[in-house]
């Protein structure tokens, strides 16, 4: 299976829909190459912005979303025809695990357990939630939320209930009006 960087040009496509929208076509003889059983993630270079993504699948063809940041950055409308590079992302969550959440990871022998018991799509939607933030206490205190919730639901990740735990561990930092 080829693992080297591979250049291409499509067009950015819209579905339309109010689940996926702005895309860029992959041929299946490229994304292919980047599939390995489950593992889809490839890192996208488009101009100078790189991101990290996932080769999805209509019925039709392999495709990559473009968020609204990434379009706004570089100019693009439905339609233009992108040159892009793709490469096979090998880290362990598509995303750098923060210092934040492995050091409670490593220091909480049942959160850790139930956190390495979700699929790799969990656990790396957890590691987002916590390494899109910038502040440091902030990224602990999602951290701490996340750990305590798995804890609390044995495992059974309920996002409704992590947002509530995340709003709760936010607030004792502020002080009482």
């Amino acid at each position: 299976m080829t693992m080297k960087p591979v250049s291409f040009e499509a067009d950015l496509e819209n579905f339309h829909s109010k689940l996926w929208q702005y895309h860029i076509p992959v041929p299946a003889e490229i994304a292919d190459q980047f599939i390995d059983k489950d593992n889809r993630r490839v890192i996208c270079h488009l101009g100078n912005t790189s991101f990290k993504a996932a080769l999805m699948k209509t019925k039709e063809y392999w495709f990559i979303l473009i968020n609204q940041k990434i379009r706004e950055e570089l100019n693009l409308n439905e339609g233009d025809t992108i040159s892009l590079k793709l490469e096979k992302d090998h880290s362990e969550y598509g995303h750098e695990m923060p210092e934040e959440l492995q050091v409670l990871l490593d220091q909480d022998e049942e959160g850790n357990g139930h956190f390495k018991s979700l699929t790799m799509g969990k656990q790396r939607s957890l590691v987002y939630i916590v390494g899109k933030v910038k502040n440091s206490h902030s990224r602990l205190n999602k951290s701490l939320a996340i750990v305590d919730h798995l804890k609390e639901v044995h495992g059974k990740l309920d996002f409704k209930l992590l947002n509530e735990k995340i709003k709760y561990y936010n607030n004792l930092d502020k002080p009482l009006k």
